[in-house]
């Protein structure tokens, strides 16, 4: 895949988090200044689980407040970084992908763990890389965004190549291990979540 996008101004990061006592998912999208990483704009969306259980599809679950989430913006981001995979998933359409056809944005996604597929041990610095492969097929880069800690594994969503989408996850990760965009969202997320539990079952 090749980029088919221009200048990036906004990238924003999303995550979901899931309140399963009342089957409730929450969704949420910061969106930050490409250049500066300031955070320009947050949305989130809570809703109840509307999918089953099914792995494999797990976007098919997520992407619903997500888009409503997004829907609530008022800047629209250039790019988007998903808290999930994109190409590196067992049907080659991971949350990253189904965003971003749905939303016709260009989109990454950046895993924090494998789905699958092997790699060769890549070197301990910042910046080192490794081809994700699965079938003889590469699906993705193993990348260390910073000295001696665990890699990311990060695989295009749309309109992405694969060379841009690991110069982008590692510009994001400057200070650490995950892109700001996905450390606001999931910081997003969870304190929402929180706050939501807090309500739903405070003592009357």
């Amino acid at each position: 895949m090749h980029n088919e996008f221009n200048d990036i101004s906004t990238i924003a990061g999303v995550d979901v988090a899931y309140n399963e006592q009342s089957s409730e998912v929450v969704g949420a999208i910061t969106v930050l200044n490409a250049d500066t990483l300031e955070v320009l704009e947050v949305q989130t969306s809570i809703e109840p689980i509307s999918f089953p259980y099914i792995p494999g599809l797990f976007s098919f679950r997520e992407l619903p407040p997500l888009l409503s989430a997004f829907n609530k913006l008022t800047t629209v981001p250039d790019l988007i970084v998903c808290d999930g995979h994109g190409l590196a998933h067992p049907r080659r359409f991971g949350l990253a992908c189904h965003l971003g056809v749905t939303l016709d944005i260009p989109t990454i996604g950046c895993g924090k763990s494998k789905l699958l597929g092997e790699f060769k041990e890549l070197a301990k610095h910042r910046g080192a890389t490794s081809d994700l492969i699965d079938d003889d097929e590469i699906i993705g880069k193993v990348l260390r965004t910073q000295d001696n800690i665990k890699p990311v594994y990060v695989s295009i969503g749309h309109k992405v190549s694969l060379d841009t989408a690991v110069k982008w996850v590692l510009k994001l990760a400057s200070k650490y291990r995950l892109p700001e965009t996905t450390r606001q969202a999931d910081q997003l997320v969870n304190s929402t979540l929180k706050e939501h539990r807090e309500k739903t079952y405070e003592k009357p």
